[in-house]
């Protein structure tokens, strides 16, 4: 039984980001429509580009939210749709918290607010992070549960000078928490779930998208030899299509009403990162081996993520190693 059936309309918000553009193009292939939002309609163009040549026209189309934050911001989107992912986040990556939190927080409560109008609406996803459940702490060996919440780092981001990593984090951990404070209290008529990526590599849709500021990006810095990402600690890696797909299983899967979802494939460091694109690259000069970067030792509840993906698509985890591959390879293009 599926929660929403094929041929109905999800909405996307957010829907140019990095992650947010694969999760349109699996509602896609599976057989849904598509209404996107972005905070300007030529955001979408590449988008509408994209989709009509393989799904047709009429598939996909995009609505404009210049401020996720304003009252009634997604009235207007929410309208006439089954289900909807919410993936439009602040990602000023400022590290001032009074700009960052409150508008994450608030953008998120207002599409709650609005699908909570729209009778149409029978389940929503919100993206959450793997920031909200704990921020990457090498070597340690920290067992993290389904009630694992990152209370360091909202408390770290309103002390002196926090660096933006934390405040987004912070973000991330109140935004979800407020998702759970309001499908508790409200009992909404339609299913919730939250899914928790961790660091994203894999095929970058967005013409140019190699230069954002998503995860995305970080393999691709590596490959061009930037030596600055290597300034982030090993945490784990999820394929962008896994991160997707489990977009797609949350939202139509009864199963997920309530679940907090963590997606998260297997631990990488950079060190290991650079072995495979050696191997797979090997006429290229990559940078050297970083010393003493330790690695994650944490447990992670992932397992029902995992068999999320069994039952709707019949794969487990992608590896990294392919992963990677797709990272890179309309850089050799």
């Amino acid at each position: 039984m599926s929660t929403i059936p094929k041929g109905s309309t999800v909405l996307i918000t957010g829907v140019n980001g990095f992650i947010a553009s694969h999760v349109a193009d699996e509602f896609l292939a599976a057989g849904y429509d598509v209404r996107g939002t972005a905070r300007s309609m030529a955001k979408a163009d590449w988008l509408y580009e994209r989709f009509d040549k393989t799904y047709g026209k009429g598939k996909f189309e995009c609505v404009e939210v210049a401020d996720m934050v304003h009252e009634g911001a997604f009235d207007e989107a929410v309208k006439g749709v089954s289900g909807i992912c919410h993936l439009a986040s602040v990602l000023s990556f400022s590290s001032n918290p009074d700009e960052v939190i409150p508008p994450t927080v608030k953008g998120t409560l207002n599409i709650l607010t609005s699908a909570s109008k729209e009778p149409s609406v029978k389940s929503v996803v919100y993206t959450s992070s793997s920031t909200a459940a704990l921020l990457p702490q090498p070597n340690k060996e920290i067992k993290v549960t389904k009630d694992t919440w990152d209370d360091a780092a909202v408390e770290a981001a309103y002390q002196p000078n926090p660096d933006a990593f934390t405040v987004y984090g912070a973000s991330k951990t109140e935004a979800e928490r407020a998702v759970w404070k309001a499908f508790k209290e409200t009992k909404p008529p339609f299913q919730v779930a939250t899914v928790l990526p961790n660091a994203n590599f894999g095929t970058i849709l967005q013409p140019g998208g190699e230069n954002s500021s998503s995860t995305g990006s970080w393999v691709v810095k590596l490959w061009n030899g930037d030596a600055s990402i290597l300034d982030f600690p090993p945490q784990w890696f999820v394929d962008v299509r896994d991160t997707a797909k489990l977009h797609v299983a949350a939202l139509i899967d009864p199963s997920a009403n309530g679940q907090r979802i963590f997606a998260f494939a297997e631990p990488y460091s950079w060190n290991k990162l650079l072995a495979i694109l050696r191997k797979q690259n090997p006429d290229r000069q990559f940078l050297e081996d970083k010393e003493g970067e330790g690695e994650d030792l944490c447990q992670i509840p992932n397992e029902d993520a995992e068999a999320l993906l069994q039952k709707h698509y019949g794969h487990g985890w992608t590896p990294l190693e392919e992963s990677l591959r797709a990272n890179t390879a309309t850089l050799k293009a």
